[in-house]
């Protein structure tokens, strides 16, 4: 099945993905959002969306699912193709313009693409002991869809990171207790969430690694090893939230024959990859001095198409002017 050819497909469907939907919208263009997820928002409403997201401008804090609520809204609003639960497999070009095949068989053509696929295909780094994949879902998580859970219970949490530092943050008010597990005693974290956790009543067991797991229907203890003393604890817990990083991988993008550096895209200063009308943007893209923020890849995003545009448009604008000073309204309808 072939669908309608738009200016730019944007592969990903994350908080950079529909922002540059939203902008693209906002210069005319058509747009096509392809996803292998079943819904839109990323790892903002896949992996964490009861977390707290602290370094959007505009909000102190503002949580996950409700931030990729109104990017969803903003990103939607000039009503591009969305296509989800495809993967977008082969990249062909055909002449002036591209191909993308589905895993489903579909084809959908456009003129220019915007790759913002964030991480690529994501799944967590476990523990790596016995009985884990039997007890996942069952006192052992790898991220927190429904925070409600936790209230009143036991908690460990594995990291040293931030999702491990927000996740102490966020659940000590409805926990019983909770206890921060990390094999060393120095942190990624950023410096105000470390001093915000060692100052609140989560307890810290450092240079230690959880060893075993038990419980036969759910997590009912796990056994504590220490690094410095050799010595290993059993501690009765309802719950244990691993936090030690994902493993990525590109993908079926990996063979489109773009310029690759460690997993992530290079691009120049137009976020141009090698490929011609083929963007890159957000935590996919990499470029000297890149810092990997939501607030980084949105910037990223709209100079990517305002490119776009001009690459198909040499009449346009690079820059179209402030949104305060069109008629959005006018736009919309």
């Amino acid at each position: 099945m072939s669908h309608p050819t738009v200016d730019v497909t944007i592969v990903g469907g994350g908080p950079v993905g529909l922002f540059a939907s939203f902008y693209a919208g906002l210069r005319s263009m058509t747009v096509r959002i392809i996803d292998s997820l079943p819904e839109l928002g990323g790892q903002l409403t896949a992996l964490y969306p009861e977390k707290y997201v602290y370094d959007m401008p505009g909000f102190p804090k503002v949580l996950a699912k409700d931030l990729a609520k109104d990017l969803i809204a903003q990103g939607t609003q000039f009503k591009p193709d969305i296509q989800l639960e495809q993967t977008a497999m082969e990249l062909q070009r055909t002449g002036e313009t591209y191909q993308i095949l589905s895993n489903s068989g579909q084809v959908f053509p456009t003129r220019t693409v915007i790759i913002s696929a964030g991480a690529g295909a994501f799944s967590p780094t476990k523990l790596g002991i016995d009985r884990e994949d039997a007890l996942h879902g069952k006192g052992l998580h790898y991220g927190v869809k429904d925070k409600s859970i936790f209230e009143g219970k036991r908690l460990i949490i594995v990291g040293g990171g931030d999702s491990a530092f927000d996740w102490c943050m966020n659940l000590e008010p409805i926990a019983k207790e909770i206890t921060l597990v990390h094999r060393r005693d120095v942190f990624k974290a950023h410096e105000d969430s470390i001093e915000k956790v060692k100052n609140s009543t989560v307890k810290m067991r450092l240079w230690s690694s959880v060893a075993e797991l038990h419980g036969d229907n759910a997590l009912e203890a796990v056994t504590l090893h220490s690094g410095h003393t050799n010595e290993a604890e059993k501690v009765d817990i309802d719950h244990v939230i691993v936090n030690i990083g994902f493993k990525s991988s590109l993908g079926p993008i990996r063979t489109w024959g773009l310029e690759i550096d460690k997993m992530q895209i290079k691009v120049n200063e137009r976020f141009e990859t090698n490929l011609p009308g083929v963007f890159a943007v957000g935590d996919v893209a990499t470029y000297p001095g890149k810092l990997k923020l939501i607030a980084t890849g949105v910037g990223e995003a709209t100079s990517a198409v305002c490119f776009a545009k001009t690459s198909l448009d040499p009449t346009a604008k690079l820059f179209p002017g402030h949104s305060s000073e069109m008629d959005l309204q006018a736009v919309t309808a």
